[in-house]
C-alpha cells in the first residue's frame, strides 16, 4: 500500500486534483481521467471484460472529496459518478502510467467511434 499523501488539492476550476506525496513528488490528475479510469465497480466492473468504456467525460468537473479510513478518498463528480474509492495505491500507479494509459483509452475511443 501506498504511504498517504501530505495533501490533495482540487483546482479552482474543478477539473484536476492535485497530490503532494511525502518524498517531494507531485501528481497532478485531470478531473476527465480520475472518472473515467474510476476504480468503481460501476466502471470497472467485476472482471476486464465487464469494465465500461466511458465516453462524453471531457468536461467533468470534481464537486467533492471526502476522505475514506486512511487509505482512499471518495470522489464526487459532475455527472452524479460518486462510487469510486481512490486508494493511495491507485493514484502512486495512475501517476506512474498516466501517459500510457490515457493513449490506451484515447485509441479505443475512436476504434469504437466515440468521443472524449
Amino acid at each position: 500500500m501506498a504511504t498517504a499523501p501530505k495533501a490533495i488539492r482540487v483546482a479552482p476550476d474543478r477539473r484536476s486534483l492535485s497530490i503532494d506525496w511525502p518524498d517531494g513528488a507531485t501528481a497532478k490528475f485531470p478531473a476527465e481521467m480520475l472518472r473515467v479510469f474510476s476504480p468503481s465497480a460501476e466502471v470497472q466492473g467485476h472482471s476486464t471484460d465487464q469494465r465500461k468504456l466511458q465516453s462524453g467525460k471531457k468536461g467533468v468537473l470534481i464537486l467533492t472529496v471526502s476522505p475514506v479510513g486512511n487509505y482512499a478518498v471518495r470522489i464526487g463528480f459532475d455527472d452524479m459518478h460518486d462510487t469510486g474509492l481512490y486508494t493511495w495505491t491507485f493514484f502512486a500507479e495512475l501517476a506512474g502510467s498516466m501517459e500510457e494509459r490515457w493513449s490506451a483509452y484515447l485509441a479505443e475511443l475512436e476504434e469504437k467511434g466515440l468521443s472524449r
